[in-house]
């Protein structure tokens, strides 16, 4: 099929290979189908036809008029096409022709260039919009040609795009995002860190006291930090075991998740210890020979005791207790970070927030700050001194089989840990993947991190752990390290798939006990963090006693 694009002023008429004519605009003296004829030109097809989409522009000084274009584009995302057809046609401005499965319509802007299209078309295009239809009776897809490449691939649960995270991903989401809202001049507290204790103390503070204000700032987005990439194992002391006013860490988890109704996923088997020689310890279990788990790791590892302890979901905990603050009246602004900290009365909170693509300076003024950053702000929280942040590793394979399993001794579904050196930790997902962890990167070195700005003020400095990458360098290597020796344990897992390879951040401190103390620059200032790989249920165990202990309600603990 052959066409010849008019120039404006006139008219041209082009037959399709069925015979059915198209006219166009611009020709005064064409023959148009009767509107009652029965035959086939009556069909939608020649409907659309009859009327035109482009003016002619020398009536309007070589422009179309705004009214006509938004005419035009009512008609191109309307219905006015045959569904039932079984090629569809792709009509043009200019000309008109079968190309192939989709209908194509352009606007001209002038008639004095050439168009490389299978169809000779003499215009300038400035939009193209292309309407794909099927067989059945859907309404049609339009979008503009020019956007076709920049339509989103994959968008977050927010509507934005998710970017790789340095750090890989768990096997584990949090469905949960808070609702965007502008950040208040006072507060009554304000949480610095929407982890399991920020989230915990925000919940329980907005329930013990509904009329006092809340903020939670969090740096990033939720799960980013450590309590979205922990392995979920949940324990019933902290590392250096049970300290003094502790309680029964597991059973007040229990509550808590009961309490806020949070579907987390918990089971309580227990957790195996595994050792190459038998720990002096006392407790409960196979005492080695009758181990149901005999791995070859720097010598044989066998299970010496079980302890009690179990396994949960993190991105379900963390969606939950942020719902739950959030649902109470809690303001959680993520991408919001804390840049200083005024030791005034009241202190005051200088915040950097990125929103919607734009970045906001705001100073906040708390009565009293709780700081739940664990690994990070250590300026801030004033721990530089009293603890190291390291980066740890881990990885999840594909689902194992029920003999699988029980070859490997974890039939009994129980995670596991080494009391003694090369440390592994692991468990059980749900789908009967395995996840396995261990190693650390200690944070980059470089210029002091302690920058004063002030008598009563300090300045957050750089985030050391995120400038690691899993997918290079030393973080890399050490996953490499880890794998190999997943593969090593056990031939039946010497070929098995790994589906996930992530890192996350621990704080160690110098007596393996949790920090949980005023600050020393304010008693107005509450400091959690520092639980040592122990974290899971201790973090949101505590998060409750540090909402006490800011309402006055419970004295903080003296370890």
């Amino acid at each position: 099929m052959r066409a010849t694009a008019p120039a404006c002023g006139s008219f041209s008429e082009i037959r399709t290979p069925s015979q059915e004519p198209l006219f166009l605009p611009g020709r005064k003296n064409a023959s148009r189908p009767s509107p009652r004829s029965s035959s086939n030109a009556s069909s939608s097809r020649d409907r659309f036809a009859r009327r035109p989409l482009v003016v002619d522009q020398h009536r309007h000084g070589g422009r179309v008029p705004e009214h006509r274009k938004r005419r035009d584009a009512r008609l191109l995302s309307g219905h006015q096409t045959n569904r039932t057809a079984s090629s569809i046609t792709i009509a043009m401005a200019s000309s008109t022709g079968i190309i192939g499965k989709c209908r194509v319509f352009m606007y001209a802007a002038s008639s004095d260039h050439p168009n490389s299209l299978p169809i000779p078309l003499v215009a300038k295009m400035y939009a193209i919009i292309i309407v794909v239809e099927s067989r059945k009776f859907s309404p049609p897809t339009t979008f503009p040609l020019h956007q076709r490449n920049a339509m989103p691939r994959k968008a977050h649960t927010n509507g934005t795009l998710r970017k790789p995270h340095p750090w890989g991903a768990p096997p584990w989401t949090v469905d949960f995002r808070p609702a965007p809202r502008a950040l208040p001049d006072h507060v009554d507290f304000a949480i610095v860190g929407a982890g399991f204790s920020g989230l915990s103390a925000a919940a329980w503070l907005r329930r013990f006291a509904p009329g006092r204000s809340v903020l939670v700032l969090e740096s990033a987005s939720l799960g980013n930090g450590a309590s979205g990439r922990t392995g979920g194992m949940a324990l019933s002391e902290t590392a250096a075991g049970n300290l003094p006013g502790l309680g029964d860490v597991l059973a007040g988890y229990k509550k808590i998740l009961r309490a806020f109704r949070i579907d987390s996923r918990l089971t309580l088997p227990g957790v195996w210890e595994l050792g190459r020689s038998a720990p002096a310890t006392k407790g409960s279990g196979p005492a080695g020979k009758h181990s149901p788990i005999s791995w070859s790791d720097s010598g044989e590892l066998k299970v010496f005791r079980r302890v009690p302890g179990g396994t949960v979901d993190p991105g379900k905990v963390l969606a939950g207790l942020a719902r739950a603050a959030e649902n109470a009246g809690t303001r959680i602004a993520e991408h919001a970070e804390v840049r200083a900290l005024d030791f005034s009365n009241p202190p005051r909170l200088h915040v950097r927030r990125n929103h919607r693509g734009r970045m906001h300076q705001k100073e906040i003024r708390a009565e009293q700050v709780l700081l739940a950053t664990n690994a990070f702000s250590l300026e801030l929280s004033g721990l530089r001194a009293a603890a190291v942040p390291k980066l740890t590793f881990a990885l999840a394979t594909a689902p194992l089989s029920t003999a699988q399993l029980k070859t490997i001794g974890l039939s009994s579904r129980r995670p596991f840990y080494t009391v003694d050196l090369p440390y592994l930790w692991g468990r059980l997902l749900e789908s009967n993947g395995v996840i396995f962890g261990a190693g650390l990167v200690p944070p980059y070195v470089g210029r002091p991190s302690r920058f004063p700005i002030g008598n009563r003020s300090i300045k957050n400095a750089v985030r050391d752990l995120r400038r690691y990458d899993v997918r290079r360098g030393e973080s890399a290597a050490r996953l490499r390290w880890l794998e190999d020796r997943v593969r090593h344990l056990h031939p039946a897992l010497a070929s098995v798939r790994i589906t996930h390879r992530w890192g996350g951040p621990i704080l160690l401190t110098k007596k393996m006990r949790p920090i949980f103390q005023h600050h020393p620059r304010s008693k107005q200032v509450i400091v959690l963090a520092g639980y040592n790989g122990h974290g899971v249920a201790l973090s949101v165990y505590l998060g409750q006693w540090a909402a006490q202990a800011l309402l006055a309600r419970r004295p903080l603990p003296r370890w």
